[in-house]
């Protein structure tokens, strides 16, 4: 994986939790619902640096 491509995952995950968060403050979804929104592009984040870890081995 390149820089860009972490980059853009890196883009991906703060424009989708701004996203989430954004929601949260306009009352359109709650806490525990924005919460799990969050955790999924955590795991999407880290899923894409690790696999960025595998393939610069």
């Amino acid at each position: 994986m390149t820089d860009e491509t972490i980059e853009a995952a890196v883009e991906r995950f703060l424009d989708g939790t701004e996203s989430a968060l954004d929601d949260y403050d306009q009352g359109y979804a709650d806490a525990d619902a924005t919460l799990s929104v969050v955790r999924t592009h955590i795991d999407e984040l880290a899923a894409a640096v690790d696999e960025g870890d595998t393939e610069s081995e």
